[in-house]
Order: structure tokens, then C-alpha cells, then sequence
């Protein structure tokens, strides 16, 4: 069992002890960090050169940085309030400034979107991988020492008392700590750690840390440890990720898988299947304003759907979002999967099956049972609720629970008759949610703590592996992915199909790969499924608009051979199986209207469209002007601003948009001309006294004060609802 320590300090001592000083330190991504005892081995390392400390990571969280003094107003009051005692990462800090120590180095494997950009030792540092390999390299690189946070609660576990979950994380640790158990037990040191904390949900089935509490070298509960939990705030929805959102939730099946990457065009697409549900009406009255062509029709009575789920769907994504855990709150989410072929592939047939004489009739028929049956086989019965409880295998009989015994043959008939009244009230262990990792806002923590026995039951956190690849159980994930859809994000495709959502041109990484490749992949495999992958067609920035979809990119994450589904705002490029020429008409059909042109003509110069090609009319409208016309036709709620809730007050919440506008509509040259009209223009500061006093700017001291408080009443009358 675990040596059991209450200090940060007195651990980072003895795993140095341990190890003699030379730390190659693996900890999970993202918010199972423990980020306590990190800080005290970062100290001891600044404090001792003699001590060597590799970190080997991703997603590590800070608190969002200001690119402005206004932004900065902004975000330093919203940050206190959200994100409170949250104890920072030191190495964090050092390696965006580039200032880490000579003997500590941290490698990653997937950034915090955009925030690593300006740091060259992050970016030389840098692991390129797939997710389903990152236990397998981190194996590779010597790592010695994992820790990560743990839920804790009362149990039988441990010799204290308590059970323990690897709860947010166990996508990785699951993957990686066989690999140290063989390493150790062939003679290596190798040193496992696990951080209590008390808010941390426990999460059941395979996060269950279970016997591995047994290989735990320390169990660490320091009091000063259970700080704030990182969240991540809902970010503002805007009309091109709605229609996104919009477009993409027609492709979803009944009855089938889904997959949602992070951000805002997830939220939007968890948004409008909520619509799909629970205002179908509108929802399809708003998919009729947009004119759809027939193929587009066709495409969504084909692959998608635009009815209610009758039969709900199954969730499998590496990352459990916030918007997924509302997908099973609102009970879209709620197709169980079993983890038993045979099982499985009733259930398929007839989802409405119950624990009788027929199902088990069936399982027999599949193989899933045999006359007489073994112990194993009733164990499983049992578990999945097929029987009750209390039937006992006693070689050629079963002994019953009332003491009576029958022949160990399903067909004899008083066998059949003892069995008809100790069948179950239903069928158990049915999984509604798989998921590698979570992280979200406040609130979806809450969540997650709040959730009943049976629900938290049908969620499962595990390996990253049983999630993002199908090796390994082929078969039983053929079963339960049944028409899956993969939906993730780029921010940038090119008009032959490649897709861009990691890496910028001149080779500087904005986050990493993470599992996208995976699941793309994972799309081309399994029958039914489809990867969708979601960019807005432009943007915005200084007053300049640009195309997302370009002829080409120097990078890519999708190769364009793994080409599928694109959806951009106007519509859905279907590219699986096409040829070149009509994978470039097919985006160029949903890239926006002001760039169509030239891009139709750089495919023409490269000889993948033929001159006389003609853009067909209804898609020489795609502008945001059309968009807002449609969207005058949806219903109330249709295009919420954070459908998904917010820690942004209703002052803030118009902030945000008053400076949105700031950085997408004005350029740096022209943002001094606007600071002189904002100057001498005419502006009611008493209509907006709660947004300058939010900004501390309601009094003035100075020229640069008024000329900010001049800007931003500026902006504000410009985005006033």
C-alpha cells in the first residue's frame, strides 16, 4: 500500500530520494494535473541543479493572458471570480517566457490552443503523436515518475477506508501503467504518486483505481492541495458556428455514435441536436430557409436525419465535454452498449429486450452461452442482469437460492420453469457514454457530482485506446459504434480535401493533433460511420476578412486521401470517393462568396477544374448577409449567444462582444483614426455606466483613460443588440 504524506514538499523529498535526482516525470493532460506536488519538485529542482526534471505532458491550463489594456480590464476581474485559489503551474510560467532552469525541461504533446506560440522552447520541445500513442512514447523516454489527481470518497479500497478514481484522467495512465509495472518488475525504479482532491467527481467502472492502489508508492492529501479545479468557460457562439452547429446535427443518425471535439462549434452542434429534439418544428422550418439544394436533401436523409431520436444515441468520445454530459441529461444520450458480443448484438436487433426465456435463448444461439453452462458464463449472466443473483454452477446442476437444484441443461423443462422467475427486472452494465478525459466549466463539474448512482454507472472513463482505435476488439466495437459520427474542428481546409487544425504554415504548432487523426481514421473504418469535420468558411481580424478554404496549405493535419465530410456555415462538402476536380467544386460550394472566385480560378491554373467551369448560382450567395436572413427566421433560442450556459454576467457578456468588435473590425492602422472620431464623437456614457464601471473606466484619469473609454462606447453602440 501507498506511504501516506500531507506534504507537497515532503513528497517532491522523497521522490527525489527515490529516484536519485533524476525525474523523468509523466503527468496527465489537462485538469488531472497535481499541480501541488509539480510546483514543489519545480522548487526543489531551482533549488538543487544537481536534480534533473524532464515533465512529459499536454494540455497544460493557465488562466487566459490579455493581448491589451482593455483586455486586460476585462479578463483580471473574470479570472478572480472564475478561476479563484487555482494554483498555477510554475514551469508553465517559465517555458512561455522561455526562462526555464538549465536542468528542467518539459515536453508536450498538445498545447493550449495558440498559447505556446511565442515560446521556442515549447515549440522545440514539442512531441508530435497521436493520442492512442502517447502512453507508448512516454514508455519510450525513460518516464520514472507519473502522478495525477485522484477523487476520493468513502470505501473499502484502501486501508483507510476510501476508494479512489482516476476520475478526469484515465485515458493515458490506464495505457501507461502496465508498461511501468513490467519496467519495475524487471528491476527499474519507477515511481507512482497520487494527489487527493476533494472536489475532483468520482467516476466509476474503469476509472476505478482498484487493485492499482496496490503498485501506488505515495497517496498525497496536503491541505493546501485542494485548491480551485481549472474550468474552462463557455465561449460566445456566433451566427457562423450556429449554422455550423446547424448543419452538422442533420448528419447525425438515430440510433448511432457520436464524437464532439471541444469549443464553441461543438457547442453549437450539441445546441441544435438539443433543437432537433425538443423543437423540431422549428428546427426543421429553419433548415427549410436555407434553401437546400436536392443533393443536400438527398446527403441528410441518407446519413443523418432531421427527426427525433427515438432510439437515442451512444456517446464515445476521447474528451467527455460539457455539451455531451447535456446530450445525457436531456436523454438524447441513453443507447447502451454492452460489453458482450453476443449481448451486444441482441440488443441491436431488438432494443427493447429484457431478461427472459428468449433473450437467453438467443445468447445460447450466438454462442454466448453453452448447455450446460460454465461458471464463467453464469458470473456474466449475472453481472449483466440476465439472472439474478444466487444461482450457483455445482457441476451437472444448478443450485438455486432457495437451496432447490436443477439439472445444468437449458432445455430441460424443469430447468426452464425454475428459471422463468429468477430472470432480472432489466438488463445491467449497459454503457451510454465511453470517455478518455473531461474538462469543462465549473458547472459540468458540479455536475458530475451531482449525478445519480445509475447514471454515473452508464458513464465510463477509460483508456484512450479503447476509445480511439478499434484494434484490439474489432468485433465488439463494430457492434456498438454503429453509424458513428466523428465530428471535430479545423480551422482551416484546402479545395482538395486536406484539412488543417494543429500547426501553422511557417511550422509552429498552435495545440497538436490529440486524437482527431484517430477518429478520422476510425471513420474510414467502421461500416455506417463518417468523419465530419467543422471550419468556419472566413474570418475576421483588424478589418480584414480572409478565407479559411484555400487552394493549398503548407501543413496539414487530415491528409487529403482521409478526405470525408467538410461543413462550413454554408452547407456540407460530402468529398468521400470524389475525384479531385469534384472534391474542389464541392468546397468550393460552401466556401464563402467574396473568395470563390479567385480560389475557383487557382484550381482552373493548377489544372484541377476545367476552364469553363461555372459556380452554380445557389452558391454564389454565401455571405453572412444570408445567413442573417435566415436566422431571422428561426425561433426564439434558435441562436443563443452561449446556448450552454456561462460564467459571463450580462455586463460582461456585452463586453465581450464590444471587444470582439475591437480586434476583428479594426486594423492597427486604423485603430488611431478611430481612437480621434471616438475622441471628439458624441457618446451617451450614462447608457452604458455599468459596462465602463465593470471596466474601471466611468471616471477618467488621463488622455489614454478617455481615449479607451471612447473606444469601447465606440464599440458598444456598434454591437448593441
Amino acid at each position: 500500500m501507498p506511504e501516506q504524506m500531507d506534504d507537497a514538499l515532503k513528497a517532491a523529498d522523497r521522490i527525489i530520494e527515490l529516484t536519485g535526482g533524476e525525474i523523468r516525470l509523466g503527468l496527465p493532460l489537462g485538469l488531472g494535473k497535481p499541480n501541488r506536488l509539480v510546483n514543489a519538485l519545480y522548487q526543489r529542482a531551482t533549488e538543487n541543479p544537481d536534480v534533473r526534471l524532464d515533465i512529459y505532458t499536454a494540455l497544460s491550463l493557465g488562466r487566459p493572458g490579455a493581448g491589451s489594456d482593455l483586455e486586460k480590464r476585462f479578463l483580471e476581474p473574470f479570472a478572480e471570480r472564475v478561476f479563484g485559489d487555482y494554483e498555477e503551474l510554475d514551469y508553465l510560467k517559465a517555458a512561455k517566457k522561455d526562462q526555464l532552469p538549465d536542468n528542467i525541461r518539459v515536453f508536450e504533446f498538445f498545447f493550449q490552443p495558440g498559447s505556446m506560440l511565442g515560446s521556442n522552447s515549447a515549440q522545440r520541445h514539442y512531441i508530435s503523436v497521436n493520442y492512442t500513442h502517447a502512453a507508448r512514447d512516454l514508455n519510450a523516454r525513460g518516464v520514472n515518475v507519473v502522478a495525477q489527481l485522484l477523487a476520493c470518497r468513502p470505501g473499502a479500497d484502501g486501508e483507510n477506508g476510501n476508494d479512489y478514481s482516476f476520475s478526469c484522467n484515465p485515458e493515458v495512465t490506464l495505457e501507461l501503467l502496465p508498461m511501468l509495472k513490467a519496467r519495475r518488475d524487471a528491476g527499474e525504479t519507477i515511481v507512482t504518486v497520487g494527489q487527493v482532491h476533494r472536489d475532483l467527481p468520482f467516476m466509476e467502472n474503469d476509472a476505478r483505481v482498484g487493485e492499482w492502489l496496490a503498485d501506488m508508492d505515495i497517496l498525497l492529501d496536503d491541505p493546501q492541495g485542494h485548491t480551485r479545479l481549472f474550468s474552462t468557460p463557455n465561449m460566445p457562439v456566433n451566427l457562423q458556428d450556429h449554422f455550423v452547429g446547424l448543419h452538422a446535427s442533420s448528419l447525425v443518425r438515430d440510433g448511432g455514435t457520436l464524437q464532439i471535439g471541444i469549443g464553441a462549434l461543438g457547442d453549437a452542434l450539441v445546441h441544435h441536436t438539443l433543437r432537433r429534439e425538443q423543437h423540431n418544428d422549428n428546427y426543421r422550418a429553419l433548415l427549410k430557409a436555407l434553401d437546400l439544394p436536392d443533393e443536400h436533401r438527398a446527403l441528410i436523409e441518407r446519413e443523418g436525419g432531421t427527426g427525433r431520436f427515438d432510439q437515442g444515441l451512444y456517446g464515445c468520445s476521447e474528451m467527455m465535454t460539457h455539451g455531451l454530459l447535456r446530450l445525457i441529461d436531456e436523454g438524447i444520450i441513453r443507447r447502451p452498449v454492452y460489453d458482450w458480443s453476443a449481448l451486444q448484438r441482441h440488443v441491436l436487433a431488438h432494443p427493447q429486450a429484457r431478461p427472459d426465456l428468449t433473450l437467453l435463448d438467443a445468447l445460447r444461439q450466438d454462442g454466448g452461452v453453452s448447455s450446460p453452462m460454465t461458471p464463467e458464463q453464469l458470473a456474466r449472466l449475472t453481472r449483466f442482469g440476465v439472472l439474478r443473483a444466487g444461482v450457483v454452477v455445482e457441476a451437472s446442476h444448478l443450485r438455486l437460492p432457495n437451496d432447490d437444484s436443477v439439472p445444468n441443461d437449458l432445455d430441460h423443462p424443469d430447468t426452464r420453469e425454475a428459471l422463468e422467475g429468477l430472470f432480472g427486472d432489466r438488463l445491467n452494465g449497459g454503457i451510454i457514454m465511453h470517455g478518455g478525459f473531461f474538462l469543462g466549466p465549473e458547472a459540468f463539474y458540479q455536475r458530475l457530482r451531482e449525478l445519480d448512482d445509475d447514471t454515473r454507472a452508464a458513464i465510463n472513463m477509460t483508456r484512450v485506446n479503447l476509445i480511439n482505435d478499434l484494434y484490439g476488439g474489432e468485433s465488439l466495437r463494430l457492434l456498438q459504434r454503429r453509424d458513428a459520427r466523428f465530428v471535430n474542428t479545423a480551422f482551416t481546409a484546402t479545395l482538395l480535401g486536406a484539412a488543417v487544425s494543429d500547426q501553422l504554415e511557417d511550422g509552429r504548432v498552435l495545440s497538436g493533433v490529440g486524437g482527431q487523426y484517430n477518429f478520422v481514421s476510425q471513420a474510414h473504418e467502421l461500416p455506417g460511420a463518417r468523419s465530419i469535420l467543422m471550419t468556419r468558411a472566413w474570418r475576421e481580424r483588424g478589418g480584414e476578412a480572409a478565407s479559411n478554404v484555400l487552394f493549398s496549405y503548407a501543413h496539414n493535419t487530415i491528409p487529403r486521401h482521409l478526405r470525408d465530410m467538410v461543413i462550413t456555415e454554408y452547407g456540407v462538402a460530402d468529398l468521400r470517393g470524389k475525384t479531385d476536380e469534384e472534391v474542389v467544386m464541392a468546397m468550393l460550394n460552401v466556401a464563402d462568396s467574396r473568395f470563390q472566385v479567385e480560389l475557383m480560378e487557382q484550381a482552373q491554373e493548377a489544372g484541377k477544374l476545367r476552364r469553363d467551369y461555372s459556380i452554380p448560382e445557389r452558391f454564389r450567395h454565401n455571405n453572412p448577409e444570408f445567413l442573417r436572413r435566415v436566422a431571422e427566421t428561426g425561433g426564439e433560442g434558435s441562436f443563443a449567444t452561449f446556448p450552454l450556459g456561462t460564467d459571463f454576467d450580462e455586463r460582461e457578456q456585452r463586453l465581450m462582444k464590444a471587444l470582439t468588435w475591437l480586434k476583428e473590425k479594426v486594423s492597427q492602422k486604423d485603430f488611431l483614426s478611430l481612437g480621434r472620431r471616438a475622441l471628439l464623437g458624441d457618446h451617451d456614457a450614462e447608457r452604458y455606466q455599468a459596462e465602463l464601471a465593470r471596466m474601471g473606466l466611468a471616471d477618467t484619469d488621463g488622455l489614454r483613460e478617455r481615449l479607451y473609454q471612447r473606444l469601447l462606447l465606440t464599440a458598444l453602440d456598434a454591437t448593441e443588440a
